[in-house]
């Protein structure tokens, strides 16, 4: 975007009205999210439809293996679009990622199965979650940022609840459908054809989530740092930004690894983990991932809120103590009950929600303008990819060992490093995303 253009868009366009934005934001965020975890909630129906191993068991680990991989191209996606989102701007890089996703959906959903293409069946899997992968990288830090330089300075931590809110809103949809598809529908037509329509579903939606984001305008804050910097002519690469702060890259992977594992164990594979590790019922199971991720988006924004009035930093440390606390509890109680199964879920994401809901507002205001979307998207990435997208294959395969303890310590070394982490960070709230600096050299260059 160049300074004229930058200008021409100050001058011209209306205000985008909160409703707008936050629809906007909500609705393809919520689309991406169902497309990504559907994956992991019909992992169990249509694991044999793609793998061909001696066991149920095999075929799972499998399927869990191909959701890992598509982690893999998250750090890729967090920089392509991050460098999109930071150099074109945030509102063309969410657009892009919310029609890539969609596309990869389409494609598992119209795959033929192992029994008709064979070694194909498998490849083409891998394929279309690499391209969700490289989606979901990219919408993530560019609709965190996006949503927290649209926010008021005051009520950034409750504005940004909206992520987490919407994207679960997006796992829940996709919970529901799957406990509806479980009720109405065999086991072998869940198997024969049951697993393709939410997939196929998310693609439909995925174009009307494309078009909405087409229409949002872009950021002031980065319409005024792209004016500035056409006015300087200063266009330094990207990537040597990014690498000129190792300390804030370093705090976004320790906040975010302790987090994101047990974020997937509770809010992504439990129920498919209770199904086919612990004997629940299929049925029970679903619904109690839908009734705890409901109580889930209820308590977001109300930790969003209570962020905005006593800091970031004890929000997150209250709901990651209780988490590390909680784990080896929580676990012990279900057995092989679906009613303790939605009680330990609901407890865990009730915690789970202190650091999810601030989290965008957290990120955003850790970085400058210039690298915002891709300082936070290369690092997240990273460590959501090697923690949090392992997590569910770990926890499985500790299990099919007969070892589950050793998950659990796993899980809560690792979320003690994100609370020594958030303990020994500054605290941002209220923090000023604007460079102030660039924009008063903005001034000048226009007297």
């Amino acid at each position: 975007m160049t300074a004229g253009q930058a200008g021409g868009l100050e001058g011209t366009a209306a205000p985008q009205s909160k409703f707008r934005t936050i629809f906007g934001i909500g609705v393809g965020n919520a689309m991406e999210w169902f497309d990504w975890n559907i994956y992991a909630t019909f992992a169990a129906f249509f694991a044999s439809q793609f793998f061909h191993g001696g066991s149920a068991g095999a075929n799972l680990l499998s399927t869990l293996a191909v959701f890992a991989v598509g982690f893999l191209a998250r750090p890729v996606g967090g920089f392509v679009f991050g460098w999109l989102a930071d150099r074109k701007g945030r509102q063309l890089s969410m657009t892009l990622a919310v029609g890539l996703a969609a596309g990869g959906s389409l494609l598992i959903g119209f795959t033929p199965p192992y029994a008709t293409i064979g070694i194909l069946a498998p490849i083409i899997l891998v394929l279309a979650r690499l391209v969700q992968g490289l989606a979901h990288g990219g919408e993530l830090p560019s609709a965190q940022t996006y949503l927290s330089e649209m926010a008021p300075r005051e009520k950034r931590g409750l504005w940004s609840s909206l992520i987490y809110f919407s994207g679960t809103c997006g796992v829940i949809v996709g919970t529901l459908l799957g406990a509806v598809l479980a009720t109405v529908l065999t086991s072998e037509q869940m198997t024969a054809f049951g697993w393709r329509i939410p997939f196929i579903l998310g693609g439909i939606f995925g174009i009307f989530a494309l078009y909405m984001r087409s229409k949002m305008h872009e950021t002031e804050t980065f319409t005024e740092a792209a004016a500035v910097a056409d006015v300087t002519h200063e266009h330094p690469s990207l990537w040597k930004q990014i690498m000129a702060h190792p300390g804030l890259l370093a705090r976004v992977i320790c906040l975010t690894l302790g987090a994101t594992v047990i974020y997937y164990v509770w809010a992504v594979s439990a129920p498919a983990y209770a199904i086919s590790n612990r004997g629940v019922d299929a049925k029970g199971a679903l619904w109690a991932g839908v009734i705890a991720q409901l109580i889930f988006i209820v308590a977001l924004p109300l930790w969003g809120a209570l962020s905005d009035r006593i800091g970031r930093r004890p929000v997150m440390l209250i709901g990651m103590i209780a988490l590390v606390v909680l784990l080896f509890p929580l676990n012990a109680i279900i057995g092989s009950s679906a009613v303790m199964l939605g009680v330990s879920m609901t407890i865990a994401l009730i915690f789970i929600g202190g650091f999810s809901s601030i989290a965008p507002a957290v990120y955003a205001e850790m970085f400058p303008t210039a690298i915002r979307a891709a300082g936070l998207g290369v690092p997240y990435s990273i460590a959501v990819a090697v923690f949090g997208g392992t997590a569910p294959y770990l926890q499985t395969y500790f299990a099919e060992i007969g070892s589950p303890a050793a998950f659990n310590w796993y899980a809560m070394g690792l979320g003690v490093i994100t609370i020594v982490t958030v303990f020994f960070m500054p605290e941002t709230k209220g923090r000023n995303l604007s460079d102030d600096d660039h924009l008063e050299l903005l001034k000048r260059a226009k007297r």
